[in-house]
Order: structure tokens, then C-alpha cells, then sequence
């Protein structure tokens, strides 16, 4: 387990600011009700908030095998809620209770996948304290990542794909020498919209 805290910049949102924003959004849902959920965690540091990704461990016919990713899963027939769903997963996967440890801020807009069509609900989660992390065998690798530097752009980069025998390349970020691409991308790409929309003012 790694971690890839990096130093904010001046202007990094704080996490009262994502709680405001995030908290105010009124999220799109799609027309099929989502299957998977997410949790989307923040946490407060001297110089910006930090959100927390993991690398799924390498499975055969998993078609999310290795990427980085937001701990979260498939809703199970007992979970009596999406938000459930991401909580649940989430302890699972790294021993994290959310709810132990911080509060739901919000969701975010429902997102379809390209591989299998199933919709993922992200939930949005700040932390007030960290415990240590216990990885099960679902996840290679943790990263908490500095807000500020995957809005600033420069951990922008592509990550390219061949698929039916054409070359295709996609936006992604630069995490600890992987990439940030597809479902979680854009996933965090909208969160930031949410923020970048409302930006604070000097009086806010």
C-alpha cells in the first residue's frame, strides 16, 4: 500500500466548500436504475483535501481487472439502499466504515458504463479521521491523491487502448506511475465540474 499525497495549490477547494457544493447539486439519474455504487472519500489536509483511489487487484473476467478506481461494487439483493451498497463495499475492501468515521455529503450524477451498460451511483463521503487501511484480496493498491492536483491539470495525461482493431486514446490522470481513466475519470471529472461551476468568492 502506497500513499500519493501531493502538495496543494493556493487555491484547492477546501472540504467545507465540496460539502457546500456537492451538497447543493441536484444529480441526474438515469432511465435504468443503477446496479453498482461508489464511494467517492475525502479527506482534509494542511494544504487541500485528498480523495482516496485504489487499483483493483488483477481478476480474469473482471472488465475493471487492474484499473483505478473508487472503492464501491455491485449492489447486493440484501442492500436496502445504493448508499448501503457504497458503504458496504467499501468496508469490505479496505476495513473503511464510512459512517464510523465521517458523513455522506451527497451524490453525484448516475453514470453508465461503455463495457457492460451497467450504472454506477457515486456518493460523495468526507472523513474526519483515517484509520489504517486493511486491503482485501480485491485491491492491489491504496492512494490518497491531492485534490488540487488532478484539477490544475497536472496530472493530466491519455491512456491508449487498441480495441476492434483500432487505436483509441482516452483523457486520464497520473496516479503513482498508472493512469485514471474511463468510468473513474469521469466520475471525478464531474465532481470537479460541481466545484469549478462555483468557484468562492472573497466573501464566501
Amino acid at each position: 500500500m502506497s500513499d500519493a499525497s501531493e502538495r496543494g495549490a493556493p487555491d484547492a477547494p477546501s472540504v467545507d466548500l465540496v460539502r457546500r457544493r456537492v451538497a447543493d447539486v441536484r444529480p441526474r439519474s438515469t432511465a435504468d436504475d443503477p446496479g453498482a455504487a461508489v464511494a467517492t472519500v475525502l479527506r482534509e489536509r494542511a494544504r487541500g483535501p485528498e480523495v482516496l483511489l485504489i487499483r483493483r487487484a488483477e481478476h480474469p473476467g473482471d472488465p475493471w481487472s487492474g484499473h483505478m478506481a473508487f472503492p464501491g461494487g455491485r449492489r447486493d439483493p440484501g442492500d436496502p439502499s445504493l448508499d448501503h451498497t457504497a458503504v458496504r463495499e467499501t468496508h469490505e475492501e479496505l476495513g473503511l466504515h464510512l459512517p464510523s468515521v465521517g458523513g455522506l455529503v451527497g451524490r453525484l450524477d448516475d453514470v453508465p458504463t461503455h463495457k457492460t451498460g451497467l450504472v454506477v451511483r457515486p456518493f460523495v463521503w468526507v472523513v474526519d479521521s483515517t484509520p489504517a487501511l486493511r486491503p482485501n484480496y480485491e485491491v492491489d493498491e491504496v492512494h490518497w491523491v491531492a485534490l488540487a492536483s488532478l484539477m490544475s491539470g497536472e496530472r493530466d495525461t491519455t491512456f491508449e487502448l487498441e480495441w476492434k482493431g483500432q487505436r483509441h486514446r482516452f483523457p486520464g490522470y497520473e496516479v503513482a506511475d498508472r493512469i485514471v481513466w474511463g468510468l473513474t475519470y469521469r466520475m471525478l471529472r464531474i465532481l470537479f465540474e460541481v466545484l469549478e461551476r462555483e468557484r468562492p468568492r472573497a466573501d464566501d
